[in-house]
């Protein structure tokens, strides 16, 4: 039995799904194991056995005050796992516990991670925390983003109330944390904080081993290309605060100029640092 990780949220489910890729003779292999409602669809190959595809479902498609879900990646050396989702995480209107999503991600030597989730979406009250802790070993690479949309404006609805808290890790290279509340209107509306935008994305290149420098140049001058040619009422910036990892960030109003612009420099990363051409999920289409 896996162990439990909130005991005392008596009201809500969680759910824990482990995860282990291994290479073995060019292929690699999955193994999984859950607890709870999350799961994942078969292991894809739409591009050779190298990269393993997997989608993770949620069945309940989303989270209210007390659930918590929990992932634990452990990619083994040499082995290239891309991870995505069918849709949205949504986090509902909470009485007053918190709901949880975790991922803890260990990349060994000569690994490769693609942690690629839908956005989440924080609903009116909701109370949430979604944290990510990358481990990268020396030789190890990775891209990953994560995508926020405060309430839902194609409904009219606002995120007036309620907080949402991001952490972002990637152990002795980069700590992000913040918490948005929906009533802290100088957060949510001065010019220094959110400008008044709903929809936030950010998107990571990381390495276990610092970048070359001409290298990581020609990476963030790829992603700057990009940029320059944002439509109006999309903003965004590209920056290095590390010589492992690569920063993309960008906010708009609505989610899908974000997503589009995220993706766009996925692809256009993953094949300039790793020689790969996007291979984009089917359900990133449905």
């Amino acid at each position: 039995m896996l162990e439990r990780i909130h005991p005392d949220a008596a009201t809500g489910w969680e759910s824990r799904l482990r995860l282990r890729y291994t290479l073995r003779q060019g292929r690699t292999s999955a193994w999984h194991l859950h607890e709870g409602a999350l799961r994942v669809l078969a292991a894809l190959y739409p591009e050779g056995d190298a990269v393993c595809h997997h989608v993770l479902v949620h069945p309940p498609a989303g989270m209210a005050g007390g659930d918590s879900v929990r992932v634990d990646l452990d990619l083994q050396a040499g082995a290239h796992a891309l991870l995505t989702t069918p849709g949205a995480t949504r986090f509902y209107r909470s009485l007053g516990a918190s709901a949880s999503q975790t991922l803890h991600a260990r990349v060994a030597e000569g690994a490769r991670l693609e942690w690629l989730p839908l956005e989440s979406l924080a609903y009116e009250d909701c109370i949430a925390e979604n944290r990510a802790v990358f481990e990268l070993a020396p030789g190890a690479e990775m891209m990953a983003w994560d995508m926020l949309a405060l309430g839902r404006p194609a409904a009219g609805d606002a995120f007036t109330r309620g907080s949402f808290t991001q952490h972002l890790e990637i152990p002795g290279l980069w700590l992000e944390r913040g918490r948005i509340d929906g009533e802290d209107l100088v957060l949510r509306q001065a010019p220094g904080g959110l400008d008044g935008q709903a929809a936030l994305g950010t998107l990571l290149l990381a390495a276990g081993t610092a970048l070359d420098a001409a290298r990581r140049e020609a990476l963030l001058e790829t992603a700057r290309a990009l940029v320059a040619l944002l439509p109006e009422g999309l903003r965004a910036g590209v920056s290095s605060p590390q010589p492992g990892v690569l920063v993309l960030r960008a906010m708009a109003q609505r989610i899908e100029p974000v997503a589009r612009l995220l993706r766009g420099t996925w692809a256009a990363w993953r094949a300039q640092a790793w020689g790969l051409e996007a291979c984009a999920p089917r359900v990133w289409s449905t």
